[in-house]
């Protein structure tokens, strides 16, 4: 088993408002339960897509310089995307994290949702 890291949604909230250029967010859930609502400036890679998408993933180097950015992988309560992490970690790529308890704690602590 992979060590997957994790960060809750205050720390994810805080880091959106200071570091939100650094920091991308991929919703693993369906496009159905996106439609429900979604985290502000997220993208949908459904959880199946992610393999089809690894090499998009990747760190790798952004505008020729090594990216510091954070990947973000949330679903609804945080097991899709802790899923997303350990594969992304199987294949070495090691800038990902897991919403602890996705969408549901995100809501439940009355942070913002988009429509």
């Amino acid at each position: 088993m992979y060590n997957i890291k994790e960060i809750d949604v205050n720390e994810l909230s805080q880091q959106l408002d200071t570091l939100a250029d650094n920091v991308r967010l991929i919703d693993v859930r369906t496009p159905a339960e996106v439609a429900r609502g979604r985290l502000s400036g997220s993208e949908n890679i459904p959880l199946h897509v992610i393999p089809l998408k690894i090499d998009e993933l990747r760190s790798g180097e952004k505008n020729g310089e090594k990216s510091d950015e954070k990947i973000i992988f949330y679903c609804q309560t945080g097991a899709r995307s802790a899923q997303a992490c350990a594969f992304m970690t199987s294949k070495g790529i090691d800038n990902v994290y897991n919403l602890r308890g996705g969408i549901v704690t995100w809501a439940r602590m009355g942070l913002p949702i988009d429509q």
